[in-house]
């Protein structure tokens, strides 16, 4: 026991065998290493200094092959490139590494190819050994992550630009910093909520009757009883579902201030309907519709909630829409192209 523990503090690498008990044998050994290889899935090949194959274990496809070259089905560039690397491991005896990717039927398989020197007692190297290691799994998760990393850096970058939009337009609309820091929070909130719907589904949007009552539940009130939603539930991706969601506060939020929701007993028709559009493809109509009691409410006003409405939202959609208001009751009717929502 204490052989060992010198042994170690002199250097002795871990990935040798430092001493076997009495009852072991270097055939149990080898069984052991087998098994390790199959459950690893690792591939190893022994060569000669000429190429010619001595010894291998769990061979595989792309690898196995019954030339001599122990080559595999690799493309004749893939197998000149490996038999390349290996005349070099030979005539230098340094250690190469390669990354190998192989056309199958349903994509790519790739591999990681470690080529070794064996050095004989006298330090010569008298062949080489391949090692061989399927690393798909592991290069398609880096492929995947890649892509999100990029999707959201896109998102992020997109949802800049509305927040610079917004920030623009409120603080043109707005009569002092104080109506413009009460308005551009909101929005915000407005726009946080929409995001939280869009990362819930994991970046795939949001359900259109979902984002409705997320919006007008922000005020505390119960869209169960104060809105009536009626038709189709398409869902969204994401921008659509950030421009939808921002139209549908300052709805709400004109509503809360002097329409239908600013009464106990008021309430907000929304209707989704699926028709065909005039090139052919379903487009969304989608509808506000309130009684507001009064003639004079604000978003008559030519503020940032009514440019929002018939300007912002309509052509970050490449739709259209209009805000008509008169004789006590609000009907904002917007159209979104098929490209933005897919139907559940």
């Amino acid at each position: 026991m204490g052989s060992r523990t010198s042994d170690r503090t002199e250097g002795t690498r871990s990935d040798e065998v430092i001493a076997l008990h009495p009852a072991e044998s270097g055939m149990q050994l080898g069984r052991a290493l087998l098994h390790a290889l199959h459950n690893a899935g690792i591939s190893v090949l022994y060569q000669d200094r000429e190429m010619k194959t001595v010894w291998a274990r769990n061979m595989r496809a792309p690898w196995v092959s019954n030339e001599a070259e122990g080559n595999g089905i690799l493309s004749m560039a893939q197998a000149d490139r490996i038999g390349a690397a290996k005349r070099d491991v030979v005539a230098t005896g340094d250690p190469q590494r390669l990354e190998i990717s192989v056309p199958v039927e349903n994509g790519v398989r790739w591999f990681q190819v470690w080529i070794d020197a064996d050095r004989g007692d006298d330090g010569d190297v008298h062949g080489v050994v391949t090692t061989m290691v399927e690393t798909t799994e592991q290069k398609r998760r880096e492929q995947t992550l890649t892509t999100l990393l990029r999707e959201v850096s896109h998102r992020s970058k997109n949802l800049l630009a509305i927040i610079q939009s917004i920030a623009t337009q409120t603080g043109r609309y707005s009569d002092g910093i104080g109506d413009f820091l009460t308005r551009f929070r909101g929005r915000l909130q407005s726009l946080a909520s929409s995001q939280d719907l869009v990362t819930s589904s994991n970046w795939r949007g949001a359900a259109l009757h979902e984002l409705v009552a997320s919006q007008v539940g922000r005020y505390g009130i119960n869209p169960a009883q104060s809105l009536r939603f009626r038709g189709a539930n398409p869902y969204l991706n994401p921008n659509a579902a950030l421009h939808i969601g921002l139209a549908m506060h300052e709805l709400a939020v004109n509503s809360v201030s002097y329409g239908a929701l600013s009464r106990p007993d008021g309430f907000v028709e929304v209707t989704a309907d699926l028709n065909a559009a005039a090139s052919g493809e379903v487009a969304l109509s989608l509808t506000w519709a309130e009684t507001t009691g009064t003639s004079g409410d604000g978003v008559g006003q030519r503020r940032f909630g009514s440019v929002a409405l018939e300007r912002v939202v309509p052509a970050s959609l490449n739709g259209s829409a209009n805000l008509d208001i008169g004789g006590g009751r609000l009907e904002y009717h917007l159209v979104v192209p098929h490209s933005n929502f897919e139907t559940q």
